[in-house]
């Protein structure tokens, strides 16, 4: 098997202990996520060469789980981050989606976009944390890097 198709993601789920259900919106924006995600991604183990992986991705105490298990469920590593570092940006990633979909009904195209651009920025920002806490761990590019990280935000929805 090549790397390409070693070094990826063939599933991904979102423990629904840790999440609960959210609105219509958000329960679209997981599933999108989920799919593009599955869809073209790039994950490496440092040091495993047993892919392609299933990943759980849950919270447990205020950290966030990766369990990462082989196409056959076998067990590979799990890994638990802190969500200290992701604290700021999250909070104010959620401020500004929420100031993004109350101007979607009433602002002018020009601050729609300026939001927007604001909501894309903090997006790259939390991915860049994320790719930086895996390093060493997992690999990903940073495609892969903000899909995951609009996954964990989607653990933060139920509030």
């Amino acid at each position: 098997m090549d790397a390409s198709a070693q070094n990826r993601l063939i599933s991904v789920t979102l423990d629904e202990n840790s999440i609960g259900r959210g609105s219509a919106d958000q329960e679209h924006e997981r599933a999108i996520a989920v799919y593009d995600l599955i869809e073209d991604n790039s994950f490496a183990l440092v040091g495993y060469a047993g892919g392609p992986y299933a990943l759980n991705i849950s919270l447990m105490d205020a950290k966030l789980v990766f369990d990462i298990r082989d196409q056959n469920g076998n067990v590979v590593v799990t890994h638990i981050l802190s969500l200290t570092p992701f604290r700021r940006i999250l909070k104010d990633y959620f401020f500004i989606c929420e100031s993004y979909y109350a101007a979607i009904r009433t602002a002018t195209p020009s601050r729609i976009e300026a939001i927007d651009m604001g909501r894309r920025g903090l997006h790259n920002e939390g991915a860049q944390l994320l790719a930086e806490r895996l390093k060493g761990k997992i690999e990903t590019d940073a495609d892969t890097s903000r899909r995951l990280f609009t996954l964990i935000t989607a653990l933060h929805w139920k509030g």
